[in-house]
């Protein structure tokens, strides 16, 4: 089938005839959070292309990190990873692909907001040039090693995480504990757990520090500088409130840990 466009005011979408339906919510959602992120970020970028791929095959073979990233993911959050972000566009399935992708309404929901979670990524790397796109192998290797705080960030940007509650139980009952933070095979799935925990306890300008930049000294001091709070301190909570969001609620128990002085 030939492609075609249709455009917005900041987006093209690239499609397959037949998916118009699909290219126009798109399109719709991508403009709704551009609005959002401006009024957070100094930079939302626009002139930005979202290709709807038919299947995973196709969508694999447009970037080779895609698949790179799904076989350092847990299985619990490899379906998730159904798009890729680079510089000016955003490669993710159509409509009909991500249903068969989904494994109930929550995963589905989570899917189908794949593009406004890239598009999240590509505001966080318009306004931190340590986070990727664009991509190299250098900045690949970057990736895995913030991915908690890259996919998060989209995620809680994006409005997200409450969906990827699914796969966050799932990921409690099979493997080994997670690690704090999240490793890169947990990301996708317990990122953006990380900033609804501090933004219920600290604050939504917490969570614009914490994107800001990615400190030399790690991942540690990122979120200490973050929470006010070392990471033995934050360690415990997070896993509590990991635990009630896989229960579908959230804990307000970083205070009771830390004490008010910390935050």
């Amino acid at each position: 089938m030939p492609w075609t466009e249709t455009d917005s005011l900041s987006f093209t979408v690239r499609f397959e005839e037949g998916d118009e339906e699909c290219a126009e919510r798109t399109l719709d959602r991508l403009e709704e959070l551009r609005l959002k992120l401006e009024e957070r970020f100094e930079r939302a970028p626009g002139g930005v292309t979202a290709i709807l791929h038919p299947s995973s095959g196709w969508l694999a073979a447009a970037h080779p990190f895609l698949p790179a990233a799904r076989i350092a993911a847990a299985p619990a959050g490899r379906r998730y990873l159904a798009g890729w972000a680079t510089r000016t566009e955003l490669h993710t399935l159509t409509d009909s692909a991500l249903e068969r992708r989904a494994g109930g309404p929550d995963s589905l929901r989570a899917l189908l907001g794949t593009s406004e979670r890239l598009y999240a990524q590509l505001v966080l790397a318009a306004n931190n040039d340590k986070i990727p796109p664009p991509w190299s192998p250098r900045a690949f290797g970057r990736y895995l090693r913030w991915a908690w705080l890259i996919e998060g960030g989209a995620q809680f940007y994006a409005g997200q995480y409450s969906s990827f509650r699914p796969a966050v139980l799932r990921r409690l009952n099979e493997g080994p504990e997670p690690s704090f933070p999240p490793s890169a095979r947990d990301a996708i799935i317990l990122g953006g757990s990380v900033f609804d925990l501090l933004d219920t306890e600290v604050g939504r300008h917490a969570c614009d520090l914490l994107v800001a930049r990615l400190p030399k000294a790690g991942p540690a001091t990122a979120l200490e500088t973050a929470f006010g709070a070392s990471i033995r301190e934050i360690e415990p909570v997070w896993r509590e409130h990991v635990e009630m969001l896989a229960a579908g609620s959230a804990t307000d128990g970083f205070e009771r840990i830390v004490g008010p002085s910390a935050l």
